[in-house]
């Protein structure tokens, strides 16, 4: 029989969470009140569809697809799809870049898809496996390694045009 989170422990984890899931949702929109409104929307929906998730240990992947759901649901409603990372969130490797590096880092995150960025996001920016990402994206790990294997490649492309 499945265990599922009481409402207060579902509370313990959003407030445990609750720097990584911003980061997540500012990622995708680049300003603080939108990024608010996403984890709002988010948590209701979370909150509503406790009884869904049958396996506590999963509340992190299963709270992230929610999050990234919200925040395709926002972009397409504010039609925004460019992107920019906020400082605080960039690689440690980063900090090797040079100034027009950056930019031409910047620019070309800007040329994939949302669910390209989704990929970049989970796996170097949130640190996650490659099993997590396919937890959390509910796709084999194999298409995941394969996916991200082929932005990898548009992104040098793109970078060394």
């Amino acid at each position: 029989m499945s265990q599922h989170l009481s409402k207060k422990q579902f509370a313990q984890h959003m407030e445990n969470n609750k720097a990584k899931f911003y980061r997540l949702a500012f990622c995708y929109v680049k300003n603080e009140h939108d990024a608010l409104e996403i984890i709002s929307e988010a948590t209701y929906k979370g909150f509503i569809n406790l009884g869904k998730l049958e396996n506590p240990e999963f509340f992190d992947t299963w709270m992230s697809r929610i999050i990234i759901n919200c925040a395709y649901d926002l972009l397409k409603k504010q039609k925004k799809y460019e992107f920019i990372v906020p400082d605080d969130t960039l690689p440690a490797r980063e900090e090797d870049l040079s100034v027009d590096d950056r930019l031409d880092l910047y620019q070309a995150l800007n040329t994939l898809q949302p669910d390209e960025r989704t990929l970049i996001i989970l796996k170097y920016f949130e640190d996650r496996s490659f099993r997590e990402i396919a937890e959390t994206l509910k796709l084999p790990e194999s298409t995941v390694k394969t996916r991200l294997y082929r932005i990898i490649g548009k992104l040098k492309s793109a970078v060394s045009v």
